[in-house]
């Protein structure tokens, strides 16, 4: 180890820094840099699809911006057009004092009690060709916590499902908790090879993605899970000219993906399922004649692991042995004001209804539909200090539609024929606080010369479908507004409060602590009422728990 770090330090002095800068999904870093973004300091690299090889951000030496003499990484040359760049070591802590908290952290599961990620590694460029070495490690303590009864025979499973009569069992591979003994966990991370021919791309690895404009809780793909392996082809971000008058049309973004999930060790002890195939296929276009706005749409598509499955990777309306779904939106960016606007939409395969394709839409058009969308505005607070804020809002629909209660339980997130569901080695590959409910964000962040504090405010219910499901073939007067008695007043519901900073110790070393307090309404949803003398039930309130996160951070800027 020691002479790993004094490799790193000797390439620090010897060679000197080159821009621009390439970051992770969601670090520290890159959340600065598209703040600049917002300000009009530097332009997005991406339109829609984002990885940690697609993050790649410049910014003019004589911008002037809060961390302008902070180290954000550099490259150093090696030989010929080879460079490389060092990453980390990093390492993440938190702790959890009553119940499991934690998002968007990858093969990190934020249990209770401590929890930790490490990780560093390396890149290098040149000639076309990237190689990225960037493994992740994690630890969970996994103390014990009260779960529901279990919907699977591992009594870990997710905590709802149904029966399809004329298939399998309906649910998804999202253990409450993974197992019962501490554990440690990794994975290849941001690790990848890829060769790059101008902006058309190959490779191969299992770098995360990041698709469409939201902040906290995208619908189709997040860096919410573990990697997985995957082989994708494409464009990067790419001006579009008309052929000969050299007219510009604005920019594309094209990219195709195939990858393996696999089953966590909760679910069942059927081998033949252990592994799903998953097609991708992103597109996005920034028109030249509406400058800030980009629109996107997304395709989706889960199916077993089978060779000849290989055919799903165009899209297909067989709804026969897969599941598909798609998402689309905007972004819409305005650096004069410092001010965007977003939103996306998805969609859950096809609407079901006995009519052609196109009236199946006009007469349900908002079947299975969920929705992110949000805002983010900057806020000058000493420019003469370098003292900037920024605001974000983002809220976010996942619940199943009202049209569900006249056909059968239903969660976006579920699905009749990949039994997993959406989820890869046991957590959610989306949106990873409100799977199956509804979230709303407030976040306001200062920048200053030394590093970056936070203010979040929010709310979640984690799977209101969980509820909404017993409506289901029933009728809320029945037996004297039974299911209002029993349900009306047991929704699960999360009230976060948290504050976060980042500071520069020095040159070379980026500190980080933060604490949120998560007030857990009803944490297990209802308990059984107790019964009055004539054998209805009684309300007999909400149960409360108090959960405090505390976290830390320490990365080496190398």
């Amino acid at each position: 180890m020691n002479k790993y770090l004094f490799i790193c330090l000797l390439f620090c002095i010897v060679f000197p820094a080159i821009l621009p800068a390439q970051e992770s999904l969601k670090s520290i870093e890159e959340e600065y840099y598209d703040f600049l973004a917002l300000q009009g300091l530097t332009e997005r690299p991406t339109l829609n699809y984002r990885t940690f090889s697609d993050s790649l951000w410049t910014v003019d030496e004589d911008a002037a911006h809060p961390w302008q003499d902070n180290n954000l990484g550099a490259w150093r040359n090696l030989f010929g057009n080879f460079r490389m760049r060092v990453y980390g070591p990093e390492l993440f802590m938190s702790g959890n004092t009553a119940a499991p908290y934690g998002q968007n952290d990858g093969v990190l599961w934020q249990g209770r009690g401590f929890n930790s990620l490490f990780k560093g590694g390396v890149r290098f460029e040149g000639y076309g060709i990237e190689l990225t070495l960037l493994p992740h490690f994690a630890f969970s303590q996994n103390a014990p916590f009260e779960i529901m009864q279990s919907h699977y025979k591992n009594e870990y499973g997710y905590f709802w499902g149904y029966v399809n009569p004329q298939s399998n069992s309906v649910g998804a591979d999202a253990p409450q908790r993974f197992g019962d003994k501490p554990f440690f966990d990794w994975d290849f991370g941001d690790s990848e090879i890829r060769y790059t021919w101008k902006t058309l791309t190959i490779g191969f690895g299992t770098q995360p993605i990041w698709l469409g404009p939201a902040y906290i809780n995208p619908i189709l793909h997040s860096n919410n899970a573990p990697v997985y392996p995957k082989f994708d082809i494409g464009l990067r971000r790419q001006e579009v000219r008309l052929p000969w008058l050299g007219w510009y049309l604005g920019d594309v973004e094209a990219r195709l993906w195939v990858g393996r999930l696999t089953e966590s060790d909760y679910f069942d002890n059927d081998a033949s399922n252990d592994y799903t195939m998953f097609h991708g296929l992103a597109f996005a276009y920034a028109p030249s004649f509406l400058p800030g706005l980009t629109l996107f749409v997304n395709r989706v598509c889960l199916v077993d692991w089978e060779w000849e499955n290989l055919k799903f990777i165009i899209p297909s309306n067989a709804n026969t042995i897969e599941d598909q779904k798609a998402s689309f939106g905007f972004s819409w960016i305005f650096p004069q004001a410092g001010f965007e606007v977003f939103g996306e939409i998805g969609i859950d395969d096809f609407v079901y209804g006995g009519y052609t394709p196109i009236l199946s839409f006009i007469r349900h058009p908002f079947h299975t539909t969920v929705y992110t969308g949000g805002l983010r505005k900057t806020l000058n607070i000493k420019p003469e200090k370098s003292i900037y804020g920024e605001i974000i809002f983002e809220s976010n629909w996942m619940e199943m539609t009202q049209d569900f209660q006249l056909q059968w339980p239903y969660s976006f997130y579920f699905h009749h024929l990949i039994i997993h569901g959406y989820t890869n080695r046991g957590q959610w590959l989306g949106n990873g606080s409100a799977p199956g409910g509804n979230s709303q964000y407030l976040s306001f962040i200062l920048y200053y010369p030394k590093g970056k504090s936070s203010f979040t405010i929010g709310r979640n219910n984690p799977d209101s479908n969980f509820i909404y499901k017993n409506a289901i073939d029933a009728s809320a007067k029945d037996d004297d507004h039974l299911l209002q008695r029993r349900y009306f007043r047991k929704n699960k519901a999360n009230f976060l409060v948290g504050i976060n900073t980042s500071y520069f110790l020095n040159s070379k070393l980026l500190l980080s602590g933060g604490m949120l307090y998560d007030l857990i309404i009803n944490p297990v949803y209802y308990y059984d009422n107790e019964k009055d003398a004539d054998g209805k039930d009684i309300f007999q309130g909400n149960i409360y728990l108090h959960n405090f996160s505390f976290q830390l951070g320490i990365k080496v800027l190398l």
